[in-house]
């Protein structure tokens, strides 16, 4: 990957992260409103030796999906 893409990826992250942030500041808003996605309940490996135990869940908020939109449009600036 290039460097450019890199940088988008990670402002994309930072975004979400100050978006979803921002929406918990306003808690009962549209800001705060959307859903969860993912495992719910953990996915567990168990080895014997050694358990592994997997799991990944998104928040996705409209404050979330603003920040990610604010973010790319920085991004379009600094490119």
């Amino acid at each position: 990957m290039k460097k450019a893409d890199w940088l988008l990826i990670v402002l994309v992250l930072i975004g979400y992260v100050f978006g979803n942030l921002i929406g918990g500041l306003f808690p009962g808003s549209f800001l705060d409103f959307g859903g969860t996605f993912g495992l719910t309940s953990p996915v567990e490996l168990n080895l014997g030796l050694i358990q592994l135990t997997f799991g990944l869940t998104f928040n996705i908020t409209i404050a979330g999906v603003f920040g990610m939109i604010l973010a790319f449009v920085i991004y379009r600036f600094i490119r």
